[in-house]
């Protein structure tokens, strides 16, 4: 089972994690991202690789 953390107080609500993962795993909620779908991911890590604040982590 996939790990997603989100470390909120880096989040600057941006969207691009939103905007880059093929599955749908976050929205934003306000000004921060939310985890909506974690069952989906497929562990591609292009949320965290684009994440400009680096508040993303992924671990299987």
């Amino acid at each position: 089972m996939v790990d997603i953390k989100v470390e909120i107080d880096l989040c600057t609500g941006c969207g691009t994690c939103v905007d880059v993962c093929p599955v749908g795993v976050y929205e934003l909620d306000g000004d921060k991202v939310k985890i909506v779908n974690k069952d989906e991911c497929i562990e591609c890590l292009a949320c965290v690789d684009q994440c400009p604040s680096g508040c993303l982590s992924v671990e299987s």
